[in-house]
């Protein structure tokens, strides 16, 4: 409930999608059919890439974890969402929604950060392919995808635990479908500059420099294959990496326009709408962005059907 005279919140309310009216029951419906999709989709790639052994290598491994990232991604979210687009009760235990911002932020940087693992595997591949197999050995990778697990651990630990030990004593509605950073630190009854300095800090570590790492990879990579003689030659190696080039452009240009904006402008229905496409169809997406360009995938389904 909302606090009042020093009394400390012990609720919050999710707006979430109350403005867009009886738009919320083909809003549920198609969020719901996008949910059940990116599960099968997902869990499909983490199949293959278990029991195929034509797929046991660098690039598969890490989309693995990537497809199980997703899920967990998705599933923080989703859920909630379609039990508020359901239901006139919108609120959201304290705890509940200190849960939602760790595993929301856990997952996030997480996939950030697999997401410059492919970018380097790919880079390796394509720039330096005598050198492919030592740079990229089962230790390597084994280290990458804990280097990201971690930087999520992190990022979700330091996030939620500075911005819930901060007093919420006024206002208590979110005006969003989760429990974000950005809409929860503007409810803080407190000064919020260390919240602020430590959510550019993270975004600094975790997000932009990573965003800069992928860049510097495909830069290299573009290089090389300006360098190729052929127009087959470059197109095929433009084939190797063009899946992940568009998962990384439409992962970040959302998740970009969504949040590196002023923040009078950040309130609005313009933010929920973005705030889905980096959040439920983005995940959605990757699983057809990796099999139907790709006749290793397409070939471990025919054989394991």
């Amino acid at each position: 409930m909302g606090g009042d005279n020093g009394t400390e919140i012990t609720e919050f309310i999710l707006l979430g999608f109350s403005g867009f009216g009886f738009l919320q029951d083909h809003l549920f419906w198609g969020v719901l059919c996008i949910y059940v999709v990116t599960l099968l989709g997902n869990s499909l790639i983490i199949l293959l890439t278990l029991a195929d052994s034509a797929l046991h290598s660098p690039m598969y491994f890490f989309l693995r974890h990537f497809s199980v990232v997703e899920i967990l991604y998705t599933t923080t979210i989703v859920p909630r969402m379609l039990a508020d687009l359901r239901s006139s009760c919108h609120t959201i235990p304290r705890a509940s929604c200190f849960t939602q911002m760790y595993f929301f932020a856990l997952f996030g940087v997480a996939e950030c950060c697999l997401l410059t693992a492919m970018a380097y595997d790919r880079y390796a591949a394509i720039c330096c392919p005598l050198q492919y197999t030592t740079l990229m050995n089962q230790g390597t990778c084994a280290s990458l995808v804990g280097a990201s697990y971690f930087a999520g651990i992190i990022t979700g630990t330091i996030h939620s635990v500075c911005i819930f030990t901060l007093p919420f004593r006024g206002a208590n509605t979110i005006h969003h479908f989760l429990c974000d950073i950005p809409p929860v630190l503007r409810l803080a009854s407190a000064s919020t500059f260390w919240g602020e300095v430590g959510k550019l800090f993270i975004t600094v570590a975790f997000i932009f420099t990573p965003f800069l790492l992928i860049v510097a990879s495909y830069t290299c990579i573009i290089a090389t294959i300006l360098g190729v003689a052929t127009s087959e030659g470059r197109q095929k190696i433009f084939s190797t990496c063009s899946s992940h080039l568009f998962v990384v452009i439409l992962f970040y240009g959302t998740a970009t326009a969504a949040y590196i904006r002023p923040q009078e402008d950040s309130l609005g229905d313009k933010d929920q709408i973005l705030s889905i496409f980096y959040t439920v169809v983005t995940p959605m997406c990757n699983p057809f962005v990796y099999t139907l360009r790709n006749k290793e995938v397409i070939g471990a389904m025919r054989r394991l059907m």
